[in-house]
């Protein structure tokens, strides 16, 4: 299983209808609910070894899943685009001739991050 909890639980956010409901049921369990492989097993029925490869396959399908999408990285290309356009917006906001427009382009680029 995968060390990066932050980045597992960030890909079951944007993909995780796509896996089986025995792969979300545990997934949650074990990344949101904070269960350990055993208490799952307990809960499921099934093998302490049954949860974790069932873990395995579906942080495995995650990954594909934003290796062939890309939502996750487009999110974040966009994130650092609006903040690289904020702060030349910030520069422009100093010259009263550009005021104006400098405040439509950070509605704009609130309207991106939303």
């Amino acid at each position: 299983m995968r060390d990066n909890q932050l980045e597992m639980t960030l890909l079951f956010d944007y993909y995780g209808d796509l896996l089986t409901e025995k792969q979300k049921t545990c997934f949650d369990l074990h990344y949101n609910q904070d269960l350990s492989l055993s208490e799952i097993a307990e809960q499921a029925g099934i093998s302490r070894q049954g949860v974790h490869d069932t873990l395995v396959r579906a942080e495995a399908q995650l990954e594909q899943f934003e290796a062939a999408v890309g939502c996750i990285a487009r999110a974040r290309a966009v994130q650092k685009a609006a903040e690289k356009i904020e702060a030349a917006c910030a520069l422009l906001c100093e010259l009263p001739q550009a005021r104006q427009q400098t405040e439509t382009i950070l509605r704009a680029c609130e309207t991106l991050k939303e």
